[in-house]
C-alpha cells in the first residue's frame, strides 16, 4: 500500500470515529441523566495552567449542543469520503487539513468553557484559509484573503465580547454553568447588557454571514473544494447562531430585546435581498452559495423572537440546514463531474442518464424549499409559529413567507435545468463523445448518509425537539419574562 492510500486509511478512521461517536453519544443522551453544571458525558481537566484566570478544559453536551455534534460528525464523515474519493493533488496534505478541521468543528459543540468554545473555532477556521488558498478554484488566492479578513475581524469581534462578559461578571470559571450562576445571583445593568450584546451580535453575525456582512459567503463557497464548503456552510457557519442561543440572548436578555428588532430587519435582507440575488444565479454552486446564506435569515428571526419557541426552531433549523447545504454542495460536485460545467444553462436533460443523482438532488433542493417530510420543515414551521405568536411580528411573519416561494423558484429552476431541460448543443456534443455514469456507491454513501439524516428529523421531529425544548425551556424563563 502506497503513502496515498494509508493516509486515506487514516482519515477514514479519523473522520469515522467522530460521526460514530456523535451518532452513539446522540442516541445515549439523557437530559434526566445530567450532571450538576446540566451536560453529560463530561470531561474536566482543571491543571490547564490557565485556572487562575477561570479557564478549564471542559467538554459535555446538553440538549442544544448533542444534535449539533451528531451532525457536525455526519457531514464530516460526508466530505471526508468525498475527499478521499476526489483524486486530489496532495492528497495527505489535503486530508490532514481535512481531519483538523473536523477536530476543531467537534470540540466547538462539546465545549462547556467559553474560551475552548471560540479556540475550537479557530482550529476550524484556520484550515479554511489553507484549503482555499491551495485546492480552491477561480480566484482563489483573492478569496482566500477575503474571507481570512472578514472572518478574522468576525472572530475578533466575538472574542471582545466574551471578554467583556467576563470581565463584568465575577465568575466562578468562564464557562456558561458558571456565568449564568454569577448572573443570576448579581446581574449586570441594562446598558451594559445591550453594549455586550451588540458586540456579540456585530462578530457572530459576521461569522454567520448576517446581511449585510454576507458577501464573502458564496464567493468562498463557490471557489472552495467541496469537502471545504461542506464543511464551512453546513457545520461552521453554525458557530455564530449557537454562540447567540447558548450564550448571548440567555445570559443578556435585556440587551437581546433591545437588540431584536434591528435583527428582524437583517435577517429579512438575508431571506427577501439574498433570495432574490439567488434567484439571478446561473452557476450552480453559486446557487447554492446564497440559498445557504439566505436561508441563514430564517435561523436569526428565531433568534430575534426572543423566546424559547423560536431560539429551539432556530437550533432545528440548524441541525436541517446543516445536512441540506452540504448535500447540496457535494450533489453539485458530482453533477460537474459528469458535464464538466456549473453553469446550468448548458445543461439539460441528465435525469434520462443519471435517474439516481437526478433523486439525491430533487430530494435535496425539496429538503432546502422546505417540504414536509424534511428537517428544514419543522424548523422553519417553528420560526413561522414563534414569529405570530407576537402581534408586533406579524409584519416579520409575512414578508418571511415570500421566501418560501423565493426558495421553490430557484430550487425547482435548478432541478428542470440540470435534469429535465434540453441540452445546449455544445452539452449534448460533449455527453455524445464521453457517455454519462450514474452515481456510483462511493458517491451513494455520503449522499445517502446525510438524506437519511434528514429523512429521519422530518419524519420523527421529536427525536431532536424534545431534547432542545428540555434545554430551552428553562434556560429561557428569564428571556421569556423579559
Amino acid at each position: 500500500i502506497d503513502k496515498d492510500e494509508w493516509a486515506k486509511q487514516i482519515a477514514f478512521l479519523g473522520l469515522g470515529f467522530p460521526c460514530l461517536a456523535g451518532i452513539v453519544l446522540f442516541i445515549s443522551f439523557d437530559a434526566s441523566t445530567n450532571g450538576a453544571s446540566g451536560y453529560s458525558f463530561e470531561v474536566l481537566y482543571k491543571e490547564m495552567g490557565l485556572q487562575q484566570l477561570g479557564i478549564t478544559f471542559h467538554l459535555g453536551l446538553n440538549g442544544v449542543s448533542s444534535p449539533l455534534f451528531a451532525m457536525a460528525g455526519i457531514v464530516g464523515f460526508a466530505a471526508g469520503l468525498a475527499a478521499i474519493g476526489s483524486g486530489a493533488e496532495r492528497i495527505k496534505l489535503y486530508l490532514a487539513l481535512l481531519c483538523f478541521m473536523q477536530s476543531g468543528l467537534m470540540g466547538l459543540f462539546a465545549s462547556v468553557d467559553l474560551f475552548f468554545y471560540y479556540l475550537f473555532h479557530e482550529f476550524a477556521l484556520i484550515p479554511t484559509f489553507i484549503m482555499i488558498g491551495i485546492w480552491g478554484g477561480r480566484d482563489r488566492r483573492s478569496v482566500a484573503l477575503e474571507l481570512t479578513i472578514y472572518l478574522t475581524l468576525g472572530a475578533l469581534i466575538s472574542l471582545g465580547g466574551l471578554v467583556a462578559l467576563n470581565v463584568m461578571v465575577d465568575a466562578e470559571k468562564f464557562d456558561f454553568p458558571s456565568l449564568s450562576k454569577a448572573l443570576l445571583e448579581t446581574g449586570l445593568l441594562e446598558s451594559t447588557e445591550v453594549k455586550i450584546f451588540g458586540l456579540l451580535l456585530l462578530g457572530l453575525g459576521i461569522l454567520v454571514a448576517l446581511f449585510p456582512f454576507h458577501t464573502w459567503a458564496a464567493r468562498g463557497y463557490q471557489a472552495a473544494p467541496t469537502s471545504v464548503s461542506m464543511l464551512h456552510a453546513g457545520v461552521l457557519k453554525k458557530f455564530g447562531l449557537y454562540g447567540l442561543v447558548q450564550i448571548a440572548v440567555p445570559l443578556l436578555p435585556a440587551g437581546a430585546a433591545e437588540w431584536s428588532p434591528w435583527l428582524m430587519w437583517l435577517a429579512l435582507g438575508n431571506v427577501l435581498f439574498v433570495g432574490l440575488v439567488t434567484i439571478a444565479q446561473n452557476n450552480l454552486k453559486s446557487m447554492v452559495g446564497y440559498g445557504s446564506v439566505m436561508h441563514m435569515g430564517y435561523c436569526f428571526l428565531g433568534v430575534a423572537t426572543i423566546s424559547s419557541l423560536g431560539a429551539g426552531s432556530a437550533v432545528m433549523l440548524m441541525v436541517a440546514h446543516g445536512l441540506s447545504v452540504s448535500l447540496m454542495f457535494l450533489l453539485s460536485t458530482f453533477i460537474y463531474r459528469r458535464s464538466g460545467t456549473f453553469e446550468m444553462n448548458d445543461m439539460g436533460g441528465l435525469a434520462g442518464k443519471t435517474p439516481v443523482l437526478a433523486c439525491f438532488f430533487v430530494a435535496a433542493s425539496l429538503a432546502t424549499i422546505g417540504l414536509p417530510g424534511f428537517g428544514n420543515f419543522w424548523g422553519e414551521f417553528g420560526v413561522f409559529l414563534s414569529l405570530g405568536q407576537n402581534p408586533d411580528h406579524h409584519l416579520f411573519l409575512a414578508l418571511a413567507a415570500l421566501g418560501i416561494i423565493i426558495s421553490a423558484i430557484f430550487g425547482l429552476r435548478a432541478v428542470s435545468r440540470i435534469f429535465f431541460g434540453s441540452p445546449s448543443e455544445s452539452f449534448a456534443l460533449r455527453i455524445g463523445k464521453n457517455p454519462i455514469r450514474d452515481l456510483e456507491l462511493g458517491e451513494i454513501l455520503p449522499a445517502g448518509l446525510i438524506l437519511a439524516a434528514l429523512l429521519f428529523i422530518g419524519l420523527w421531529p421529536r427525536g431532536i425537539s424534545d431534547r432542545i425544548n428540555t434545554e430551552i425551556g428553562p434556560r429561557y424563563e428569564r428571556v421569556d419574562y423579559v
